[in-house]
């Protein structure tokens, strides 16, 4: 398994892709919007998480040990997520759809 990340033929789409064997996973979010997202706590800047990263996220949530900011337990895995430029909180993003709640920000602390 390997990601691949490319601009869309579409204008203004940025493709993440994992491709392995059996599956192929995609997280497409427009660059204009991932331009004027940030965090919703802090307003820092926020940046497509890479696929490692995501990998890491879905084993704790295999798991049953990762936990959102309102310390309630992750049970859905994440397509890709958006990291915020410290590096500390990741915010989902659901069949291409950003989560940006502070509630459902996970800390990337959990996974050290």
């Amino acid at each position: 398994m390997f990601p691949v990340t490319f601009e869309s033929p579409f204008p203004g789409e940025i493709v993440r892709a994992t491709v392995s064997d059996a599956v192929q996973k995609k997280v497409n979010l427009d660059k204009n919007l991932l331009a004027i997202l940030c965090c919703p706590e802090t307003k820092q800047t926020v940046v497509l998480a890479d696929e490692l990263l995501i990998q890491k996220v879905n084993v704790a949530i295999e798991r049953g040990v990762l936990k959102n900011k309102a310390q309630k337990s992750v049970t859905e895995k994440l397509d890709g997520g958006l990291v915020r430029s410290d590096n500390k909180i990741l915010y989902p993003v659901r069949e291409d759809i950003p989560v940006m709640l502070i509630d459902e920000g996970i800390p990337l602390e959990q996974l050290a």
